[in-house]
């Protein structure tokens, strides 16, 4: 491929309204950037056809393997993903050329009568589709019975109704780029439900033969946002944990005396919230994957992979 690229950049992504919003915002940056016009190609993925739960579906890479595919067949130029979306282990003839700053990780309440998490009372009805949201809300012990959904932003949130559901939990991120954030009951501290790895970020992947794309992509790229996902998906990597598991894990950088420091939590928590552990690093930012796998090996050391198996 030559150094340069005139023609348009074909841009793979799900069909869904969010996954077509948050690739538009990455088209039109690549287009801000180089002046190269970019398009969308819709694909179907396993996730998108089936009503099943992603753990049925076997969890990890359920939204990205058809996209990926498309890259490794040229049917593309370029992937975005959902970064949680993607299995840890690297993909081989693929590069992950950006990670674009990232939206707000936490997770947002959007329930009845504008009600927080602490004012639904005991017996309300809440939904989320994921093992990580299930397992902390429980854990909280305010007597909610949780309720497995899916589905996209709007079909959700539609579900809050009397007779059906009080409350439904999603992430921020998303109804942030949908422009939903007046929805938004409550912005969920982390201390009570600590966000999935790479939430709210985005995984702008091409061919690692590339180099013109890499080198349109790279502008796109912003260095804290990729320190922060990577300490946390290390972590998850270390634990031999898939997208599905009630694993969380959130890192954010602040300037310390010596440069950018990296603090990095993580948790992981029964099923039924019966138990749990957490734990905390801090460190170079640029020690990244250090102090993931440091964390991540704490965290086996106080039962982690025994809570992973029995929520299996």
């Amino acid at each position: 491929m030559t150094a340069t690229r005139t023609t348009t950049l074909r841009l793979g992504t799900r069909a869904s309204q969010l996954a077509t919003t948050q690739s538009r915002h990455v088209a039109d940056a690549i287009t801000a950037a180089t002046g190269v016009p970019v398009e969308l190609v819709h694909i179907s993925t396993e996730g998108d056809r089936s009503a099943a739960a992603i753990a049925q579906l076997g969890g990890t890479g359920v939204f990205v393997t058809a996209i990926r595919q498309a890259l490794h067949e040229g049917t593309v130029d370029v992937a975005v993903h959902s970064y949680k979306d993607l299995p840890t282990a690297p993909e081989p003839g693929l590069v992950l050329a950006a990670v674009p700053p990232r939206e707000d990780p936490r997770d947002a309440l959007v329930a009845r009568d504008g009600l927080t998490l602490g004012e639904l009372p005991a017996g309300a009805r809440i939904g989320t589709g994921a093992p990580r949201r299930v397992a902390q809300l429980r854990a909280l012990g305010l007597g909610l019975e949780v309720v497995p959904i899916r589905g996209n932003v709007d079909t959700r949130m539609a579900r809050v109704v009397p007779g059906d559901l009080d409350a439904v939990v999603l992430a921020r991120a998303g109804l942030t780029r949908l422009g939903r954030l007046d929805a938004i009951t409550e912005t969920l501290d982390p201390l009570q439900v600590l966000p999935a790895p790479a939430q709210g970020a985005l995984a702008v992947e091409c061919r690692a033969d590339d180099e013109a794309t890499r080198r349109l992509l790279a502008p796109l790229d912003d260095a804290v946002t990729r320190a922060c996902v990577r300490a946390e998906r290390t972590t998850l990597a270390a634990l031999e944990a898939g997208c599905s598991a009630p694993v969380a894990a959130y890192a954010e950088v602040a300037e310390g005396e010596d440069g950018p420091e990296l603090f990095l939590r993580a948790s992981v928590t029964a099923l039924d919230g019966s138990d749990g552990v957490r734990g905390s690093v801090t460190g170079p930012a640029e020690d990244a994957e250090r102090l993931g796998r440091e964390l991540a090996a704490d965290l086996l050391d106080r039962g982690a992979a025994e809570l992973m198996a029995a929520s299996r």
